[in-house]
C-alpha cells in the first residue's frame, strides 16, 4: 500500500474571521454612513476593484507580453523614485482617519496605479482610498477588507525594486510552463495558495487552497489527474507519525480513538492492535500502519484527486474550512486542500458522463468509491509570485519558499 504523505493528523480549532471582514464594499459603506463627513459614491470604484479578477487564465502566451509592459512599468517607477515609506498612526487606517499619513498612503496607491480618483481632502481617508486599499489587498492576496492593518502596510513598504525583481524572475517561469500547457488543465498556484481549472484558454473555477508550510513544501510538478477517490481512507504516513501523531498520543492517549485511525502492521490489515501495545517513548510507531476511516472526521475530507508523483502529494478535500479564509494558506504537508472541491471533482468527471448530482450522491453515500477518469487531466504544481491579469493589473504574493532570489517580505 502506498504511503500517503500529506494531510495533518492534528485538527485545531481555527477562530473564524469576524463578520466584518466578509461585508462586500456597498456593506461597508453603509454600515459607516452615519458618521461619513463626505458624499462620494463608493459603487463609482467598484469598476476598478472587479478588474483585479479575471477569466483569463495565469499562465497563457498573452500574459508574457502584459509581464513585459508591466517591467518597464516598474522600472520607471524605480527610475523615478519609486513609491514612499507608509507609516500608520497607532490605529489602523480605516474610512474615516483623518491624519497626515493618510496623504502618504495615496501617493503610494497612486503611483502603484491602485487610486485613480484623487479629489477631496489628502488628509481624509475617504470611500475612494478605501476602494483604493481594497484593490491593492486583492492584488496580493490579502482579504480586501479596505482596512489598512499591518499586514497591509507590510505589502506597501516591498521596496519596488524587489517588485520588479519579482516580474522579472516570474517572465522566465510563465514563459516556461505556458509552453507546456494541455488544452485542459489544473494550474495549482503555490505562492497564491489559489487553483485554476482552465480550458479551451479561459477559467472554468478557481479554487482557494491551503499549500504546504515551509518545512514542508508543495512539490513543483506536472502530471496527469487520473482517479478520484470518493470518501478515502486515510493512511498516516510515516513522517507525520513522529512528527505529530507520537507528540499527540503522548499528550492524549485516545486521540486515535476519538480520530477513529486503527492500528495495523504494514501489508497485514487481518489483525488490529491497541494503541497499549505500542511504545509511545519510542518510534516504534512508526513499524505500524495507522488508517483513519472515512466520515467527518477524516483528514482527506470526502474526496481525493490522484496523479502520479514522485513525492506521493494529492489533493484533497479538509474538514478545516476555516483555513481557506486565511489570508497565508501555508499549513499542509505538501498536499494541496481545495476548497469547493465539489466543483472542481464535477469537472474532472465530466468525461464518465457525471454531473454535480451523481459526486454529491457519491459522497452523501459515504461509502468508498474510486473512479478513474476517462479523460485524464493534466494538473501542474507551479511557483509563481508576480504574473498581470487580462486587465493589465499587476498581481504579488509572498515569496514564501524564498525561490525568487531577492530580498523578499517577511513571512505573516
Amino acid at each position: 500500500m502506498a504511503i500517503m504523505r500529506c494531510a495533518l493528523v492534528v485538527i485545531a480549532a481555527v477562530p473564524v474571521p469576524a463578520m466584518a471582514q466578509h461585508e462586500s464594499p456597498l456593506e461597508a459603506l453603509r454600515s459607516f454612513e452615519r458618521q461619513a463627513e463626505w458624499s462620494d459614491r463608493f459603487d463609482a470604484t467598484l469598476p476598478e476593484v472587479r478588474a483585479v479578477n479575471s477569466t483569463a487564465p495565469t499562465l497563457s502566451p498573452a500574459t508574457l507580453g502584459r509581464m513585459q509592459i508591466a517591467i518597464e512599468q516598474y522600472r520607471t517607477i524605480a527610475a523615478t523614485g519609486g513609491w514612499p515609506t507608509v507609516n500608520s498612526p497607532q490605529k489602523a487606517m480605516r474610512l474615516g482617519t483623518r491624519d497626515n499619513a493618510v496623504r502618504t498612503l495615496r501617493r503610494r496607491l497612486t503611483i502603484s496605479g491602485d487610486l485613480v480618483q484623487i479629489g477631496g481632502r489628502d488628509d481624509v481617508f475617504d470611500s475612494y482610498v478605501a476602494a483604493a486599499v481594497r484593490r491593492f489587498q486583492m492584488r496580493h492576496g490579502l482579504a480586501p477588507t479596505g482596512i489598512v492593518d499591518q499586514a497591509t502596510l507590510d505589502a506597501m513598504n516591498v521596496p519596488v525594486y524587489v517588485r520588479l525583481g519579482q516580474l522579472e524572475t516570474n517572465l522566465g517561469r510563465i514563459a516556461e510552463y505556458s509552453g507546456k500547457l494541455d488544452d485542459r488543465y489544473v494550474l495549482v498556484n503555490i505562492p497564491a495558495a489559489e487553483i485554476e481549472a482552465v480550458e479551451h484558454g479561459r477559467v472554468r473555477s478557481r479554487h482557494t487552497a491551503v499549500v504546504g508550510r515551509i518545512d514542508r513544501q508543495s512539490p513543483i510538478l506536472t502530471s496527469k489527474i487520473y482517479e478520484i477517490n470518493f470518501n478515502p481512507y486515510w493512511t498516516v504516513p510515516v513522517s507525520i507519525v513522529r512528527r505529530d501523531l507520537i507528540p499527540k498520543m503522548k499528550e492524549n492517549p485516545s486521540y486515535l480513538k476519538d480520530q477513529k485511525i486503527h492500528i495495523y502492521r504494514w501489508g497485514d490489515e487481518t489483525r488490529e492492535y491497541d494503541y497499549t501495545e505500542i511504545d509511545w517513548n519510542t518510534d516504534e510507531a512508526t513499524q505500524y500502519m495507522f488508517r483513519q476511516e472515512p466520515g467527518e472526521l477524516n483528514s482527506l475530507g470526502t474526496v481525493k484527486i490522484n496523479f502520479h508523483n514522485m513525492h506521493q502529494v494529492y489533493m484533497h478535500d479538509t474538514p478545516q474550512k476555516s483555513l481557506f479564509g486565511e489570508d497565508a494558506r501555508f499549513h499542509s504537508s505538501g498536499c494541496v486542500r481545495v476548497q469547493n472541491v465539489r466543483e472542481l471533482i464535477t469537472w474532472l468527471v465530466q468525461g464518465n458522463g457525471w454531473d454535480r448530482a451523481q459526486v454529491d450522491a457519491a459522497i452523501r453515500s459515504g461509502q468508498r468509491l474510486d473512479v478513474q477518469l476517462k479523460r485524464p487531466t493534466q494538473v501542474m504544481f507551479a511557483y509563481i509570485t508576480a504574473w498581470v491579469n487580462a486587465d493589465g493589473v499587476v498581481h504579488f504574493r509572498d515569496d514564501i519558499y524564498r525561490k525568487d532570489g531577492v530580498e523578499t517580505l517577511a513571512l505573516r
